[in-house]
């Protein structure tokens, strides 16, 4: 994968994200394509951290449930999306 100096969630994250899977867990209030969501600061990125917990294989069940699982890159994209600051 290209090395991504600045992560962004519109350009590098949301995209990752499959419109299917955003539809079938929007009704659990898991809002995949919501900024504002994914990096709420007022609950210590705790919406990021369980999505990607789900997506690694850490909680269960693994994301998304009807697969393709995300890629070693895609995962790491979306950890440095997190360690960089939950940029838009």
């Amino acid at each position: 994968m290209k090395n991504v100096s600045v992560v962004s969630f519109a350009r590098n994250i949301r995209p990752l994200f499959r419109d299917e899977y955003i539809n079938y867990v929007k009704p659990m209030n898991i809002l995949l394509d919501q900024y504002t969501y994914m990096s709420n600061a007022a609950n210590n990125h705790q919406n990021a951290k369980r999505v990607y917990d789900s997506l690694t294989g850490k909680t269960k069940p693994r994301m998304p449930i009807d697969r393709p699982y995300w890629t070693k890159d895609e995962l790491d994209l979306f950890k440095n999306w997190m360690n960089g600051g939950y940029k838009p």
